[in-house]
């Protein structure tokens, strides 16, 4: 069983892209499971055609943890792809990265991922590792493979390359290594060469580039990903590429993330921000 945690700067489309990826996946048969580690709780919808499901963290609240069971907390999405939701606490009260923690442990409790015979696990992990609680999947070892959805706008690869510092931070401790970087595209200038130099230079690889497309959107307002709302399109090939590289990936590396004044050099080397 692979367990994959998938990162990136917040509104960079990262869950968008991670229910495609799983989506194709499940298309071609492989046994997933999603948890979505965001309290918007928003990780897995498209899978379950809209529905928001009952997070892991409401269900302990209303049914006390010597309650909860598998099929309260896992839905079935589609393709069979197993389908979970960290949740939050209450607005305001509490740390949101403690939902990730209780529900990992909860399913291992449980067995879901024998239980199920999983082949990939993914955390839909929210925003930047900017606190420990986001950082439990690498911190704990659950996910060895760490892959960042990027652009190549300047806070994304920003993020991106704080994300990498959490990388090497937990990368003897938890095993954490990079499997590379996706890029969502924007539609900015010099896009493609820059983000392939950016994770280059980190030591690693541009896994995919996920061209612009309206149909993700009118996929999403349908309530589907692209691979159900209409399979035969291109942007469903991108989708199903970016599965058939990650499951035959075998690049893992601890990444070298950059000063940020290395950063900015390197985007000015590609035109994309003018020296002052």
């Amino acid at each position: 069983m692979r367990q994959i945690a998938i990162y990136g700067k917040g509104g960079i489309g990262k869950s968008t892209t991670t229910q495609n990826l799983v989506a194709a996946l499940g298309e071609a048969k492989k046994k997933v499971m999603l948890v979505g580690c965001d309290p918007k709780a928003d990780s897995t919808r498209m899978l379950l055609g809209g529905m928001m499901q009952q997070t892991v963290l409401d269900t302990l609240r209303m049914e006390g943890e010597d309650e909860v069971t598998l099929d309260v907390v896992v839905q079935d999405g589609f393709q069979g792809i197993k389908c979970v939701e960290s949740g939050g606490p209450e607005p305001g009260i509490g740390c949101a990265g403690r939902g990730i923690i209780t529900a990992i442990t909860l399913l291992e409790n449980l067995g879901a991922y024998e239980k199920n015979q999983i082949d990939y696990v993914f955390y839909d992990v929210l925003g930047d590792v900017v606190c420990g609680g986001f950082a439990m999947p690498m911190r704990e070892g659950k996910a060895k493979e760490i892959y960042i959805v990027a652009s190549g706008e300047l806070m994304a690869l920003y993020a991106a390359n704080n994300i990498c510092k959490g990388i090497v931070k937990f990368a003897n401790s938890g095993g954490a290594r990079l499997g590379g970087i996706i890029c969502n595209s924007r539609n900015v200038d010099g896009e493609l060469n820059l983000v392939t130099a950016f994770a280059q230079r980190l030591g690693s690889q541009l896994i995919q580039f996920i061209p612009r497309d309206n149909i993700v959107q009118r996929a999403e307002i349908n309530k589907k990903t692209v691979i159900s709302y209409q399979s035969d399109s291109s942007q469903a090939d991108v989708y199903r590429s970016l599965a058939n590289k990650l499951d035959n990936n075998d690049m893992f590396v601890v990444p070298k993330p950059m000063p940020m004044e290395v950063l900015e050099k390197m985007m000015m080397e590609f035109g994309i921000i003018e020296a002052a």
